[in-house]
């Protein structure tokens, strides 16, 4: 299985290069591109750089380009839910933007039931399994993520709760996601919090993403070892 990892910033990405093997790099629309192997599974890393557009790009390029049969975004979030604490960590089970009206999806292309993206069931499965088994520094929760091109800090907060309920906001998560139900690809969002409504701020993201970036990292390499490890099982019971 080829696995496309896809990070916002090079932060988010660094921590996954000490994980790589058979490494090489080659480049596409000014993006650095890291093939590899992360256990038996071929890898293509990247980070995409800040907002929507840039994320999709990757995301296209990354399945057209390198044929990749899944995407995980990987990388941090700010905290919505008030349970969350810095360093907790948010699997995705559905992704929403919060700035695009819901008519946008639904009734012109892609043609969506509903606004929000789901999450691949057999990698949230995986990813589920691998949450009862290892322990992070934080918490892990499963559940609603949202994109906008804010970074949000007090302003709009209420507003996105009020509509979305989300667990965590990002900048890039929904257009990933977007660009994978286009194409019919499996997704899932993995980011661990650096700032909280009641942390807020750029200062608080500056201070925590590095923390932040190498837990998510653990918990994706730790999927997708899982992915390999239910395949090889696969394999022997034929």
């Amino acid at each position: 299985m080829k696995i496309g990892i896809i990070c916002a910033s090079e932060n988010e990405l660094d921590p996954f290069l000490d994980d790589f093997q058979e490494h090489s790099v080659v480049e596409k629309a000014k993006l650095k591109i890291h093939i590899g192997k992360i256990g038996e599974h071929d890898v293509v890393l990247l980070y995409c750089g800040v907002c929507k557009v840039n994320a999709a790009i990757a995301a296209q390029i990354v399945i057209d380009d390198f044929n990749v049969d899944a995407i995980i975004n990987a990388g941090v979030a700010g905290g919505m839910d008030s349970r969350l604490g810095i360093l907790d960590t948010v699997v995705s089970t559905e992704v929403a933007y919060h700035d695009v009206a819901s008519e946008i999806l639904t009734e012109y292309h892609p043609w969506m039931k509903s606004v929000f993206f789901a999450a691949d069931e057999n990698l949230l499965k995986i990813a589920k399994n691998v949450a009862e088994r290892i322990q992070t520094k934080g918490k892990i929760y499963f559940g609603r993520m949202v994109t906008g091109e804010a970074f949000i800090s007090d302003d709009g907060r209420q507003e996105i709760m009020d509509a979305f309920n989300p667990l965590s906001v990002d900048m890039e998560t929904g257009s990933i996601a977007h660009v994978c139900y286009a194409n019919s690809i499996p997704f899932l969002a993995i980011r661990s919090i650096t700032d909280t409504a009641d942390h807020s701020g750029s200062e608080f993201f500056e201070m925590n993403c590095k923390e932040a970036s190498r837990i998510a990292k653990d918990f994706t390499v730790e999927v997708i070892r899982s992915v390999q490890l239910k395949e090889s099982a696969n394999e022997s019971d034929c």
